[in-house]
């Protein structure tokens, strides 16, 4: 008989609801999971609220997180609410024994960050952060391929995050607004910095520009107010390893629905792979035959690749909701070992602290080493 624990979810609204999908049907599928997860309580403000406790099968509602962490019913809280309400949220839980899984950006910035890392450390919680791409199995099978050596030395990395939801007169709202979200290309370049860092290793230092392409926005009762955040940031980056890096995070790339890219070049060999074609990996061996060198495009959707052997047939494509699930079975497994989960409040923390230093180089025109910021 499996095992339970008890979940509380902060947040209701768009990751709330891919959230609760993912609990609600991980251990439908990820059967050899030992531990299942309860949905106890969903905590949130407005509408919307009691439809998702509805529609998800919570328990439950909750409108103050507060009640939430401190219920000696819950063992875990996941976090989906706006960023500046991250550290608050789970400090208190860290304080409370609660395990916490996090959306990213862990905070606002780095300083943040690392309170919520060194919380959830000095209270032996298990803790992680929501960096859901890693899930991927064209992704996984990515990371393979740079482990075995197939790639060779490294010599370059180029990570693109392009939206354009910004470009159609959206109105203001907290994501325009630094004192909410911070600066720089947090909610994008978070997700791409975080890549870099797992598939190819650590940032030494940064040079980057920022852009704000809409400078204001309407407010509800028809005034305008100024825009505090960027649209656009493009960074260079120096590995510690030696090699070059090129990033791009846009919200303002016209076209550009959920167009997030890498590719990775090496002595051996080079890959490619791109979100909006998520089942696919593209890779060029150099030591494949002379006369048959070239790009392939593998399909990633065998049994032997990773999370695959539990869902359809081969060839059938996985979606975008699945790496949230495939996420949230990561977790449970490091529960039910008794281990940290990966990627933890420390890889949210280092990966926040690559885009300080990238703000920092925008603000000042410089080179900036990523051991310039905090402690």
């Amino acid at each position: 008989m499996q095992k339970s624990i008890n979940f509380a979810l902060v947040g209701h609204m768009f990751m709330g609801r891919a959230h609760s999908h993912a609990l609600n049907d991980v251990t439908m599928f990820m059967k050899d999971l030992g531990i299942r997860p309860v949905l106890k309580t969903i905590c949130g403000v407005g509408a919307g609220l009691e439809d998702t406790r509805e529609r998800f099968h919570w328990e439950k509602s909750e409108t103050d997180w507060h009640k939430v962490v401190t219920d000696p019913e819950i063992d875990v809280v996941s976090i989906a609410v706006p960023g500046f309400l991250h550290k608050e949220i789970a400090v208190e839980a860290a304080r409370n024994g609660k395990h916490i899984l996090s959306e990213k950006p862990l905070a606002r910035n780095y300083e943040e960050a690392y309170e919520m890392y060194e919380a959830a450390r000095d209270n032996h919680v298990l803790n992680m952060v929501n960096f859901n791409y890693r899930r991927i199995p064209a992704v996984a099978l990515a990371k393979q391929l740079i482990e075995e050596g197939q790639l060779g030395q490294i010599v370059s990395y180029k990570g693109f995050y392009q939206q354009d939801w910004a470009l159609f007169g959206a109105p203001m709202s907290w994501r325009y607004k630094s004192e909410m979200v911070g600066k720089g290309p947090l909610e994008m370049g978070i997700h791409i910095t975080d890549m870099a860092r797992w598939l190819v290793g650590e940032i030494d230092e940064v040079v980057s520009v920022m852009k704000t392409v809409v400078k204001e926005r309407q407010t509800a009762d028809g005034s305008k107010e100024a825009v505090t955040n960027d649209d656009n940031t493009v960074w260079l980056a120096r590995f510690k390893d030696g090699f070059m890096g090129m990033f791009e995070a846009s919200r303002a790339h016209m076209g550009r629905k959920n167009f997030q890219w890498f590719e990775i070049n090496g002595t051996k060999g080079s890959l490619r792979f791109e979100l909006e074609r998520m089942n696919e990996l593209n890779v060029y061996l150099s030591n494949d035959c002379e006369d048959r060198r070239g790009f392939r495009n593998i399909i990633v959707t065998e049994e032997m690749h990773q999370y695959m052997k539990n869902w359809w047939p081969a060839g059938h494509m996985l979606g975008w909701e699945h790496t949230v699930l495939h996420q949230y079975y990561e977790f449970l497994k490091a529960f039910e070992e008794g281990s940290m989960p990966s990627p933890s409040f420390e890889d949210g923390m280092k990966a926040q602290k690559v885009l300080d230093a990238v703000v920092k180089s925008a603000e000042e025109n410089r080179w900036v080493s990523v051991d310039e910021i905090g402690r």
